[in-house]
């Protein structure tokens, strides 16, 4: 990824970037492709219903690791209390789409690498918000 190489550029960053959040924006990133492929493994299961609630979850936490990871991107007129509430927001729906895949993982390989990404970005998340200015 070339987060740290971007955000270092920018004007606002003055060449320091915050190690802690670009960790947590390639986090996101990854949980996002990771959620959303095992969303559609899951889709191919047989039985797809028992996983029902897990692709909800994929696909919810696919779609806020991707707002997260956007909006703790911009650097511009940066509003904390936004980005905070996100990285919040974001640690929960990973906590519970690895909860749930966890459930899975023994039937499911997709399940437990998805599981293992959340977890990974759940803690990233969390990193970071003590890491962002006051």
């Amino acid at each position: 990824m070339h987060a740290r190489d971007m955000i270092r550029t920018h004007p606002h960053v003055s060449g320091n970037p915050n190690d802690a959040l670009i960790r947590c924006i390639e986090a996101c990133y990854d949980c996002a492709q990771s959620c959303t492929a095992c969303a559609d493994a899951c889709l191919g299961e047989d039985p797809m219903a028992e996983l029902v609630q897990c692709i909800r979850l994929n696909m919810d936490c696919a779609d806020v690791c991707t707002a997260t990871g956007a909006i703790a991107t911009r650097r511009s007129g940066s509003n904390e209390a936004v980005v905070r509430a996100m990285l919040d927001a974001c640690a929960t729906a990973c906590r519970l789409c690895a909860e749930a895949c966890e459930g899975h993982a023994a039937m499911h390989e997709h399940c437990r690498i998805c599981a293992e990404a959340c977890r990974t970005c759940e803690d990233a998340c969390r990193r970071a918000l003590p890491a962002l200015s006051h």
